[in-house]
């Protein structure tokens, strides 16, 4: 295909815009550049180029163009039961099949099992159901073998609830459902937003249904993640007694590669106490005028 002619790999020092990522996608050789193709990212893309990825058009300059924050597109789910084609992907799901995808991500097949994994054979990829504060199932995530993410036409964007979340003293937040079966699989009580940006006002529905006191927002470890968690825990604040916000270790991505390299649920407890909380404050300003004063809050 001529078009990957003005593209050249990845690098450290060149990742993709896109994903981010330091390996497999294609960047136009301008600078900046004005087009990649990302070898994992559908959502905002032009075109499919095959094999080679989703063609993506960035802004003349690409220091204004910001990744897509929203992977599901937002069309109603009228007359689809997802709640039913969940539960068919978990039923089509085989058990040595899960046991290899969960080896293979660092994770216990009983926390990808509380998330209500399946497998859908017509997309030939896993599945994870995203539910609202309810537990209302209403999209469904799909994740591709080659690491892919995407979701099932029709749905909505939703959380990553484990079905037995019962009464806990601290809520984790993730981002995605494997970073969340991470953190349940050290033992903590954890929920998944869809997307670094996504899910703020059906977290705020959660728990203002569940009434938690103290909530911690696990960021990952780049600056779409950072800014996402912080966007959060400032919305969070009106809803929760303390508010924490923390990250991995220097070095380590996300919850999952956290896990992977050894993290202990003491490991992610010392970085949580030691984070500052975040706390709603209400302030009063005066306002001076000639002959008296006025006081607003």
């Amino acid at each position: 295909m001529s078009i990957l002619r003005d593209f050249v790999r990845v690098s450290r020092s060149r990742r993709c815009p896109v994903c981010e990522r330091a390996d497999w996608c294609l960047v136009s050789r301008d600078e900046p550049p004005t087009a990649a193709i990302c070898s994992r990212e559908a959502n905002g893309a032009k075109r499919s180029i095959g094999e080679a990825g989703y063609l993506h058009v960035l802004h003349d300059n690409s220091r204004t163009w910001h990744r897509p924050p929203v992977l599901i597109p937002l069309t109603t789910a009228e007359g689809i039961d997802f709640s039913k084609q969940a539960e068919d992907y978990r039923r089509e799901a085989g058990d040595l099949e899960r046991a290899q995808l969960a080896y293979g991500l660092g994770l216990t097949v009983v926390s990808l099992a509380r998330l209500g994994i399946g497998w859908s054979g017509r997309h030939r990829a896993w599945s994870f159901p995203m539910s609202d504060a309810d537990g209302m199932v209403r999209g469904i995530r799909l994740r591709y073998v080659d690491g892919r993410k995407l979701a099932v036409r029709g749905g909505r964007e939703g959380l990553f609830i484990p079905h037995d979340l019962g009464p806990i003293d601290k809520l984790l937040i993730a981002e995605g459902p494997t970073d969340t079966a991470a953190l349940l699989d050290l033992g903590f009580a954890a929920v998944g937003r869809p997307s670094c940006t996504g899910g703020v006002g059906l977290l705020v529905d959660l728990v203002r249904r569940r009434r938690e006191r103290e909530v911690v927002v696990v960021s990952d470890a780049d600056a779409p993640g950072r800014r996402g968690a912080d966007n959060l825990a400032s919305v969070l604040v009106a809803y929760c007694t303390t508010v924490r916000m923390i990250e991995p270790p220097y070095g380590v991505k996300d919850a999952r590669q956290w896990k992977r390299n050894g993290a202990t649920a003491a490991d992610v407890s010392a970085l949580i106490d030691r984070a500052e909380p975040r706390r709603l404050r209400i302030t009063t300003t005066i306002v001076e005028r000639k002959g008296g004063c006025r006081h607003g809050s």
